[in-house]
């Protein structure tokens, strides 16, 4: 696992420990572990900016937590996919979002899914067979050298994975060369992932990208952002 991922674990503890002592009213026991939640909380921010990486497979179990404005109902309101059309999902973990994207792109339509990790894509298959789901398109590599040809995608999306791709700003790049012209992008983040991507700059690296902004749902810690190819 990435450091960052041990250390998050320590801030979760530490923040479970602060509340047991104050629920004993031990004041002082509190607020150790409330420095301490703290403490952890800045090294694992610090370690997820310093050594970004993709959530281990091992931790796939995570993303099931719900994740509000998140969900993949929220997504597709702002994605707004359509049938027949071709969409990428960059980072799809274990599939949550790319069930409900693919049905509303059949019939005609396909969705392919991008993981640098093999054994994610395998679980997105597997549960895509059982749901008897067949518009989806697996592929394994770097999200900063895209395997499609320029103008390949009616949209793409990626939620919660832009902090976790080394060189982001490259993937930026790599996603508008292989979306076609005015084609949409959606990036999601929130703020309980240590790789949590502000708005605020979110927005700077898409202009350089030559991303147009649209709109955003959601607030400053947990939104969903859509952006259009220029």
């Amino acid at each position: 696992m990435r450091f960052h991922d041990w250390s998050g674990f320590a801030a979760f503890a530490t923040a479970v420990l602060t509340i047991v002592e104050l629920a004993r009213h031990e004041w002082r026991g509190a607020l150790a572990w409330l420095v301490a939640t703290a403490v952890a909380g800045v090294v694992t921010r610090y370690a997820s900016i310093r050594h970004p990486g993709p959530m281990p497979h091992l931790l796939r179990w995570t993303l099931r937590v719900p994740r509000g404005n998140q969900s993949p109902a929220h997504l597709a309101r702002i994605l707004e996919p359509r049938r027949g059309e071709r969409i990428l999902e960059v980072g799809p973990g274990i599939g949550i979002h790319a069930m409900l994207v693919a049905r509303a792109l059949a019939p005609g339509g396909t969705l392919d899914v991008f993981d640098v990790q093999q054994d994610m894509l395998d679980d997105i298959m597997r549960r895509a067979r059982a749901a008897g789901i067949e518009n989806i398109s697996p592929q394994q590599g770097d999200a900063c050298r895209l395997p499609y040809p320029d103008g390949s995608f009616d949209a793409a999306y990626l939620v919660g994975v832009l902090g976790e791709i080394p060189g982001g700003d490259s993937a930026l790049r790599e996603l508008h060369r292989v979306l076609k012209p005015g084609g949409r992008l959606v990036v999601g983040e929130v703020f309980f992932d240590p790789d949590f991507v502000r708005f605020g700059p979110l927005a700077r690296r898409t202009q350089s990208a030559a991303f147009a902004f649209e709109r955003k749902a959601g607030g400053s810690l947990s939104y969903l952002a859509r952006f259009r190819a220029v």
